[in-house]
């Protein structure tokens, strides 16, 4: 049986009185990746911390995910040897 990658993404908070930051953190065989993403809670809004944090964190993940697809057009151009776009 064949063993299958794993990728473990780390997300963490930060929080103020209306802001939440998301940090997702990538570590793929030495090679870093980061997204991040924020939420600001309108002031009208009644205080429910996982909203924000299910924002904040789906905004990190779409940065960490454009930076994925960058780094695979990148590889992919090292081995074609020229400019290669990569859609999601």
């Amino acid at each position: 049986m064949t063993s299958h990658p794993v990728w473990r993404i780390e997300i963490t908070f930060t929080e103020d009185d209306s802001t939440t930051r998301a940090d997702a953190l990538l570590d793929i065989a030495g090679d870093h990746h980061h997204g991040w993403g924020r939420s600001r809670r309108n002031p009208t809004d009644q205080d429910v911390p996982i909203i924000g944090e299910e924002v904040a964190a789906a905004r990190a993940l779409i940065r960490l995910a454009h930076q994925l697809l960058g780094a695979a057009a990148n590889d992919i151009e090292e081995i074609e040897h020229h400019p290669v776009q990569v859609h999601a």
